[in-house]
């Protein structure tokens, strides 16, 4: 008869497929570039506010509240990244690592609330233009487009696999957008006189900005619900966990985020002939990081003993 540490068997693979070095060199790279961009950003928002006071123009103040709101998504961007390196402890036992998934989460929070603001005033503005200085517009949007377009560039090469450094490149690119906007809406308003050109381009530039951090919130909103990330099929997952040698049946799976980088994944197998060794467990889990970028892996093996069922093998239990 086997033993009992045959019949349920609990194991725990890590899987590290890039070497510390070169994983450090891109953290630090992108602290470079956090630090870069907001100080930048930081200096411009300050500017673009002055002068779209000085100009009576509300697109410079719509485009310097969307870099304010830039700025302090770059820093808690930065602060959680900064936070997600730190080891874990006995309180916290995946380290700070989600801090990432709640920085994205607020600072699209915090650019929604500002567009509101924003296009609050712009409607208010069609009742009450002020004269604008085109002039002033055109000046401060084209550095703008400079300082946002450098910044972006430097996000450009981490944007496909950290939702925080996707978030921030798609803002700065986003950002050198709306201040293109603001250049044409100033030598609009420059060629017709037209005032009512200001608000209009803000509430355009509104709406361009929410509906690029309409992706930014439902994604950070489905991490923080430990949902399935985006690009993981946990369908495909389940097919490919079945199909592996003695395995008959899976139950109990759950894919999470650790943080907006790192993925995690427990399940228990139901293998009738027993625990199949270290090789058996150490093949699926390279195998979840190679397919599926699932780095963590907890796996429990059961043989599937009527006398002893899991108590979480029904799909509604977690």
């Amino acid at each position: 008869m086997k033993q009992k540490h045959d019949h349920e068997h609990h194991i725990h693979k890590h899987g590290h497929h890039h070497n510390h070095h070169s994983h450090g060199h891109e953290s630090t790279k992108f602290n470079r570039a956090f630090a870069i961009g907001g100080i930048l950003n930081i200096c411009f928002v300050i500017v673009e506010a002055l002068y779209g006071y000085l100009a009576h123009s509300l697109a410079l103040f719509a485009d310097a509240g969307h870099n304010l709101g830039d700025v302090l998504g770059l820093i808690l961007a930065w602060g959680a990244s900064t936070l997600a390196h730190r080891p874990p402890s006995h309180r916290y036992t995946y380290g700070l690592r989600a801090s990432s998934i709640l920085a994205a989460l607020v600072n699209a929070i915090i650019l929604l609330l500002s567009m509101g603001a924003i296009a609050w005033e712009a409607i208010y503005r069609f009742n009450d233009s002020d004269p604008v200085s085109g002039i002033t517009m055109i000046g401060v949007a084209c550095i703008g487009i400079i300082i946002n377009g450098i910044t972006a560039i430097m996000f450009a090469s981490g944007r496909n696999h950290d939702l925080n450094i996707r978030g921030a490149f798609l803002h700065m690119a986003g950002d050198a957008l709306v201040s293109l906007g603001v250049v044409i809406a100033g030598i609009a308003i420059l060629m017709t006189q037209w005032l009512w050109l200001d608000p209009l381009v803000s509430l355009i530039l509104v709406v361009v900005v929410v509906i690029g951090t309409w992706d930014l919130l439902k994604d950070s909103v489905n991490l923080a619900l430990d949902g399935v990330p985006e690009g993981i099929d946990p369908r495909a997952v389940k097919s490919y966990l079945m199909e592996r040698p003695g395995v008959v049946k899976i139950h109990d799976l759950h894919i999470w985020a650790m943080s907006t980088t790192e993925t995690a994944l427990t399940v228990h197998l139901v293998i009738p002939q027993g625990y199949l060794g270290d090789a058996f467990l150490w093949q699926v889990s390279q195998e979840l990081d190679h397919h599926f970028g699932i780095k963590h892996c907890t796996i429990q093996v059961e043989t599937g003993d009527s006398q002893y069922p899991c108590v979480l093998e029904p799909d509604h239990l977690v």
